[in-house]
């Protein structure tokens, strides 16, 4: 039964955070609707900090087998995370990058946060480069850094523009980077 409660908590936290921001949740609410008690909460967390760093952790594994999936279901090639991103952006519920949104809401450089986002985008680096070098391009870790850098900005104006257009883009871009 703890642990249910816990990834009660985790799935709980995980979606408010995700939709309305971690310093708009408060413990009450998400004590509420996690349906968890105070003294669960503590027996898993000794805090709301230690709560974001796991959903985080969580978080981050989770979308990484989704884009893993997402982009074998487009063909398997580097140019087939563009395609899944655009599929994300058009789900309903798409808020942007959890990893970019904790970044911006934390702005310290030197917390757990920020060390969590920016392991997340290192392994999604990494993931790129991979698929790159599988495709036999000889530029593989530039153009993974650039991808990088072209699915950031694709996901951050997806929630500008409330569409999968902005990957769309972005995947043009990649396709001439890779000519």
């Amino acid at each position: 039964m703890a642990t249910n409660a816990r990834d009660r908590l985790l799935q709980a936290a995980e979606d408010l955070f995700y939709a309305e921001g971690i310093h708009a949740v408060g413990l009450e609410r998400l004590l509420a609707v996690s349906g968890v008690g105070r003294a669960s909460l503590y027996r898993h967390f000794s805090g709301k900090d230690d709560l974001v760093t796991a959903v985080l952790q969580r978080r981050d594994e989770h979308w990484r087998a989704w884009l893993e999936a997402r982009v074998e279901a487009h063909g398997g090639g580097p140019l087939a995370v563009f395609d899944a991103l655009a599929e994300g952006a058009e789900e309903e519920g798409f808020h942007g990058c959890a990893f970019i949104n904790a970044m911006a809401e934390t702005g310290d450089p030197g917390s757990e946060v920020h060390r969590l986002a920016a392991a997340h985008k290192r392994g999604v680096t990494v993931y790129v480069h991979g698929l790159l070098t599988r495709a036999g391009h000889p530029r593989a870790a530039e153009l993974a850094d650039e991808f990088a850098l072209l699915m950031d900005g694709a996901i951050v104006t997806a929630m500008r523009e409330r569409s999968g257009e902005p990957a769309r883009r972005a995947r043009r871009m990649a396709e001439r980077l890779m000519a």
